[in-house]
């Protein structure tokens, strides 16, 4: 039986050798497109890719309401002032030219990682209006306002020539801190949190133990004895709550939302490197790192700067985002952008060269073609695409551009 076995097995290697033997050779050429059609049909591992360093707008908004300790809006806890004052949030969030929306994301980010509710991403909101230059004639300053005593207690870097409160790094560091304090001091109680911040957490003990009250059975619009502006402080947070929680509803927004939106990291800024300079080696917009930078006047060692994800988080690497990056018709030296798939240096008979492009988190077809200059039409007909096609990481767009 063995035997009969062996012999069948032989007689089927050689009748295959003798089929490939009368099969003319196919050119090297035809194997090498076979084995990179392949290997483009083979599924990409997401742990091989870089990390991401933009997404979509829409992510951040999930995030943001995945995070809320109160998923839906307390209609009867808004008050109707509140909600007209902050209608505006969500169009700031809309705009492409606002900064709001990238800096929204990195305070939920920072929250989200700290296991903290999301409805303190709201208090940059009330504080400043996102942004973080913005400065009181009462002496609080930045993104959270801080007082200069508050941000010194919190180790906030404050010296001559350098004002951390002004830096988001910084200030959200120390903001998610202090806020992990109250957040356990009160019980959990996004409320009480939000009312020590205002008023500071030793009035908001002394006005529980004279309610009777503590953190687990605390009414906080019934404590006695607070300033107007800490009540005021939770009405505010509600009523922004309910009013990004009604924008899910209007379409515009959410179009306007869906776009792709930088990841902001603080990076080291080099040592006598001027942020004009960092931003200019970089290929970032000098004018709006700056704008998200306030606390940065000149070479200073040590310095966080706020600014997209790099790739390859190297010194010359290049931040994948259009928003932030300087507008040119021409793409970023190759060297400053390793990961990218490298070009064909092949020119075409049309005086263009062929390129090709490796899809990352966030990308759109219009993304890419205005980063690299072309027609967003020629790069989707390029690469037999409609209009509508969804773009995937780890997917590679060719194209062409002039030389």
């Amino acid at each position: 039986m063995k035997r009969h076995a062996l012999a069948l097995a032989l007689g089927m290697f050689l009748g295959v050798g003798a089929a490939a033997a009368s099969t003319p050779p196919l050119p090297v050429s035809a194997g090498v497109s076979q084995n990179l059609a392949a290997l483009g049909a083979l599924p990409i591992d997401p742990a091989s890719l870089p990390p991401p360093t933009s997404r979509n707008g829409r992510e951040i908004f999930a995030n943001f309401r995945e995070g809320l300790a109160d998923a839906q809006c307390d209609a009867a806890a808004t008050n109707p002032r509140w909600r007209k004052h902050f209608a505006h949030a969500p169009s700031r969030l809309g705009n492409i030219e606002d900064d709001a929306l990238p800096l929204f994301g990195y305070v939920v980010d920072e929250l989200r990682e700290a296991g903290l509710p999301t409805e303190y991403a709201l208090i940059p909101f009330v504080e400043s209006g996102y942004r973080p230059g913005a400065r009181n004639a009462g002496g609080p300053a930045g993104l959270w306002q801080f007082i200069a005593t508050t941000a010194r207690n919190h180790r906030v870097p404050m010296e001559a020539g350098y004002d951390g409160r002004l830096s988001a790094v910084d200030s959200t560091r120390a903001a998610v801190r202090y806020l992990k304090t109250l957040h356990g001091m009160f019980g959990g109680d996004w409320r009480l949190a939000v009312m020590a911040y205002n008023a500071g957490e030793y009035r908001i003990l002394q006005s529980l133990r004279r309610a009777g009250m503590n953190a687990q059975n605390a009414r906080p619009a019934e404590l006695p004895g607070l300033s107007p502006i800490t009540y005021s402080y939770v009405e505010k947070l509600h009523a922004l709550a309910c009013v990004l929680e009604q924008a899910e509803k209007q379409p515009d927004l959410m179009a306007a939302l869906d776009r792709p939106v930088p990841i902001l990291k603080g990076h080291p800024l080099p040592a006598n490197t001027t942020l004009a300079a960092w931003s200019a080696q970089n290929a970032l917009d000098p004018a709006r790192i700056a704008r998200l930078n306030p606390a940065v006047t000149g070479a200073r060692p040590g310095v966080r700067v706020l600014a997209p994800a790099m790739i390859g988080h190297a010194e010359g690497a290049i931040a994948q985002t259009d928003s932030f990056a300087v507008a040119s018709s021409s793409p970023p030296p190759a060297t400053a952008a390793a990961p990218r798939v490298a070009s064909s240096s092949a020119a075409t008979t049309t005086g263009r060269t062929s390129r090709r492009h490796t899809v990352r988190s966030g990308e759109s077809a219009w993304s890419i073609a205005r980063r690299y200059g072309v027609p967003v039409k020629a790069l989707l007909a390029r690469n037999n695409l409609d209009a509508k096609a969804t773009l995937k990481p780890g997917m590679v767009l060719n194209f062409e551009d002039a030389r």
